[in-house]
């Protein structure tokens, strides 16, 4: 499930895919990407779900940045990328936060 990164090279973007797969929300209706990108909007990305079950989202990002990030699954539910660039602890909620490179 790595985000898969395309840089440009004619800007400073990267066209980044971040998906997740089945086993992450394998009954899930709608999961969203929030992130520090969006100003943590919890409806404003909603990823696609594949025939497979996988959930996908591209997005352009500015490059030269580290953008924290997690999934909601059906609004409810949290999850972590389990392949993020790393981790970030957030002891105020006694979790973890993705992270994304670029």
């Amino acid at each position: 499930m790595a985000i898969k990164k395309k840089f440009l090279k004619s800007k400073p973007i990267c066209k980044c895919t971040f998906s997740l797969p089945k086993d992450a929300a394998p009954n899930a209706d709608r999961v969203t990407l929030v992130g520090d990108f969006n100003d943590w909007a919890e409806s404003a990305l909603e990823l696609k779900q594949l025939k497979s079950g996988e959930f996908k989202i591209d997005l352009d990002l500015p490059t030269g940045q580290k953008y924290q990030y997690r999934y909601l699954i059906d609004g409810t539910r949290w999850a972590n990328d389990w392949a993020a660039d790393e981790y970030i602890r957030i002891p105020e909620f006694a979790t973890d936060n993705s992270v994304v490179s670029l």
